[in-house]
């Protein structure tokens, strides 16, 4: 579909998220310490408790499984671990060249694809595309989070940011390997902890292309990509669904960089050729690229 394809390294995401704070409640039970000692009551071991705590997780997960319709991933979760600590991957001792980060946003069916693959044809970029590094990661045979990944997708949801982020984050580390320093980054972050959690973990984000498009141009485009695409998220209830929560959660994060002057809005009501020459002037005039159609950062 796309210009590049980038390929995928094995993942075992640490999750930590929100929705799956109940699955980490049942699968790591806290540790608890038990007098050992002999003699006198403070030297029996108390065999309730442990097995007090293990009921309760064991409650509280399928009542998660029966409320939710899903799996939880399969992997052991670390309460401790977040994909915030830490600092910048790019630049660091392990990466010491920067790289240059372009933010890709827009409502589903603004043409966010269609328009990342002329500019990595004509200036060189990477594509990366949340949606597809996503699907590709769902479909993977023996994948711990295929389940959890498309019951998100179908429900119109944003999947944990620990699994997207170092989905991200694997497909820069392959691209960077192979010389690559130039990214698009399509369909994220669309939430403001992914946005805070990228930039402290992975990178900076240069610009952020935001496509504008109405509603119902949006719909009709999706509906009509849906007869051929094969997507499980690509039906009307669905797309209404993605419809809403981009409203409510990706908005923010358009804002936010708006306030530091990150941001080149696109009016995607246009035909494809029009849309495409905007971007590239309003890229030129942000020394983002220049003529020659190469990249400068």
């Amino acid at each position: 579909m796309f210009a590049t394809r980038v390929g995928l390294r094995s993942v075992r995401p640490v999750v930590n998220s929100n929705g799956l704070n109940k699955i980490m409640s049942s699968r790591s039970v806290p540790r608890c310490s038990y007098s050992t000692g002999t003699g006198g009551q403070g030297g029996k071991t108390n065999h309730f408790l442990p097995l007090t705590l293990l009921g309760v997780a064991a409650v509280g997960l399928t009542y998660y499984n029966m409320n939710n319709n899903t799996k939880p991933p399969t992997a052991s979760i670390d309460p401790t671990s977040s994909t915030v600590q830490g600092f910048p991957l790019f630049p660091s001792e392990k990466y010491p060249e920067a790289i240059s980060v372009v933010f890709v946003l827009g409502g589903p069916g603004s043409g966010k694809g269609t328009q990342c693959a002329k500019l990595v044809k004509d200036y060189k970029f990477v594509h990366l595309s949340a949606g597809d590094l996503l699907r590709k990661e769902k479909s993977t045979p023996g994948s711990e989070y295929g389940d959890l990944i498309d019951h998100y997708i179908k429900e119109g949801l944003i999947v944990p940011q620990e699994i997207t982020i170092q989905l991200l984050k694997n497909a820069i580390v392959e691209q960077y390997d192979k010389g690559n320093r130039k990214f698009l980054v399509d369909g994220f972050p669309r939430k403001m902890d992914q946005a805070l959690s990228f930039e402290k973990t992975v990178s900076e984000g240069k610009l952020v292309l935001y496509f504008q498009c109405p509603e119902e141009v949006m719909l009709q485009r999706l509906l009509n990509r849906g007869k051929t695409s094969g997507r499980s998220d690509d039906n009307l209830e669905s797309i209404k669904k993605r419809f809403t929560t981009f409203i409510q959660t990706s908005m923010p994060v358009v804002e936010y960089f708006d306030d530091q002057h990150k941001v080149v809005k696109v009016d995607c009501n246009e035909p494809v050729d029009d849309v495409y020459n905007h971007v590239v002037n309003q890229f030129k005039e942000r020394k983002v690229i220049q003529t020659g159609k190469q990249t400068i950062q």
